[in-house]
């Protein structure tokens, strides 16, 4: 008898409203400050219904039947007096007990596959230069010319 496949037992579609509270309370799991100290976007409900709004066939989710285990928000930049269009993959995050099963990938070619059919002839994404992970998940899905940026943060939480 064969074994299940991750596709087997994940459904990627787009996100419905009803999912928007699934997918924050995921995102806190996954992009913790203690974890990802320098990310310059923060994580919050408005970064996820502000993203749904604009832009909500661009976001994803993996879903098992019975919980959400994933998901992809991009979005997509037209730049004036320009013949190209942009597609920059904000999030993608996965519950950490299917880290590594191929959902990432799932979610990441859905969302690629979107933006093929939009016409967008670049993709972008960014990370941590220290979030190993991420980088060789980028690399092997054909992400190149890595390039360093500063960010720099301050903590300015008390202690007690």
């Amino acid at each position: 008898m064969a074994e299940k496949s991750i596709k087997d037992e994940v459904d990627i579609r787009r996100a419905k409203i009803d999912d928007l509270a699934a997918i924050f309370h995921l995102g806190e799991r996954v992009f913790t400050s203690q974890e990802f100290s320098n990310l310059y976007r923060t994580w919050d409900e408005y970064e996820v219904t502000s993203l749904f709004n604009m832009e909500p066939d661009l976001l994803f989710v993996a879903d098992t039947g019975e919980r959400l285990v994933g998901f992809a928000m991009g979005t997509m930049i037209e730049k004036a007096r320009s013949a190209w269009s942009y597609g920059h993959l904000l999030w993608l995050g996965v519950e950490p007990r299917y880290a590594r099963s191929g959902v990432g990938s799932l979610l990441f070619e859905r969302f690629r596959d979107e933006m093929e059919e939009k016409g967008v002839r670049m993709l972008m994404v960014d990370t941590q230069a220290d979030n190993y992970p991420a980088i060789r998940f980028f690399r092997r899905k054909g992400f190149d010319n890595p390039t360093d940026h500063v960010y720099m943060t301050l903590n300015m939480q008390r202690e007690d």
